[in-house]
């Protein structure tokens, strides 16, 4: 069991990191929203009421968008662009493995299935780690528009104006700071990895080069 989990740790850490924010994040978020119900003559909701309201799925999926986004768009920037010395990026004027056609590699029984039958499946799965980024992204950006219609809505019935429509939501100004707010602070912090990781290091890291390594070396 302990080998088990020492194999998958980096996975099983974010896995937990990320339902105890999220814990936290539905908890505080329910309190939140039980606060502005009341200051507006409201019933307060519970826990698993604020499950359903358009305000979760807002705050949830303006925020999952952005990292789908992020990530999606950096495994594609970095199939083209380069940037001399950083670790995050590929070598620049050599040949790397993630660059080998997988039709010419020899077939083994450890070899992924998609490899082994080739034709569309083989091309699909050439290109499945940003597909799936992709997917995410686009399911993601629809429950926000479906939360933030909602949560627009209540806002605007009880100001006396009428309901918005989803798509109604997506024409709005709202929808589009909510998204380029996440945007912009994502795409930052690749920026700032990329940047830095030029000059500055961590040891024992992955993402980071050898302590020793000069400074224009670039990733492996």
């Amino acid at each position: 069991m302990s080998k088990w989990v020492r194999e998958r740790g980096l996975l099983l850490a974010n896995i937990g990191l990320f339902l105890v924010f999220f814990g936290g994040m539905i908890l505080s978020g329910a309190a939140d929203y039980s606060e502005d119900q009341v200051t507006h003559g409201e019933s307060a909701v519970s826990v698993l009421e604020y499950l359903g309201t358009g305000a979760f799925l807002e705050a949830t999926f303006e925020n999952w968008e952005s990292e789908f986004l992020q990530m999606g768009m950096y495994v594609i920037l970095t199939v083209f662009l380069f940037q001399k010395g950083s670790s995050e990026s590929k070598p620049m004027g050599k040949d790397v493995p993630q660059d080998q056609d997988p039709r010419n590699a020899p077939l083994k029984a450890s070899t992924p299935w998609p490899v082994r039958r080739g034709g569309w499946v083989l091309k699909l799965y050439e290109h499945s780690l940003s597909i799936m980024f992709l997917l995410l992204f686009l399911m993601s950006i629809a429950l926000h528009a479906v939360g933030g219609s909602e949560a627009y809505s209540e806002e605007q019935q009880s100001h006396g104006q009428p309901p918005v429509t989803v798509l109604g939501y997506l024409a709005t100004s709202r929808f589009w700071f909510e998204s380029f707010q996440n945007w912009q602070s994502e795409f930052l912090a690749v920026a700032v990895l990329v940047g830095a990781s030029v000059y500055l290091r961590e040891k024992g890291s992955p993402e980071s080069k050898p302590v020793a390594e000069p400074h224009y070396e670039t990733g492996t």
